[in-house]
């Protein structure tokens, strides 16, 4: 069974970083594409990130410069959030194309406040 597991969010002050982790399990091969979304209460899900399996990225421009998307192994991706703002406050989903079919993560919510 294909899970997708995310890790490392938190509160964090404005300014600050917070490093979130994706591994997937269940499958060995077949992983595309994999991204981060996220979902502010009362807001629809948005893209934030994305990375190809050869490495290529993609980002929204509100975090531009800010984030960096990455991946180790294939099955690892990582999403480093630096001088995060209070309007970064979202559940951020981790998402994977596995064999042509779309998986979650359960979510994990990063609050930016003082």
């Amino acid at each position: 069974q294909v899970q997708l597991v995310e890790s490392g969010g938190g509160l964090v002050q404005p300014g600050g970083s917070l490093r979130l982790s994706c591994t997937v399990s269940g499958v060995i091969f077949g992983i595309d594409v994999m991204a981060w979304y996220r979902q502010a209460p009362g807001k629809e899900r948005e893209l934030v990130a994305s990375i190809s399996s050869g490495g290529s990225t993609n980002y929204a421009n509100f975090v531009k410069g800010r984030f960096t998307v990455s991946r180790e192994n294939v099955k690892n991706m990582y999403l480093q959030m630096n001088i995060l703002k209070p309007e970064d406050t979202a559940v951020y989903y981790c998402n994977a194309i596995i064999n042509l079919r779309a998986y979650w993560g359960q979510g994990t919510q990063v609050t930016v406040s003082s």
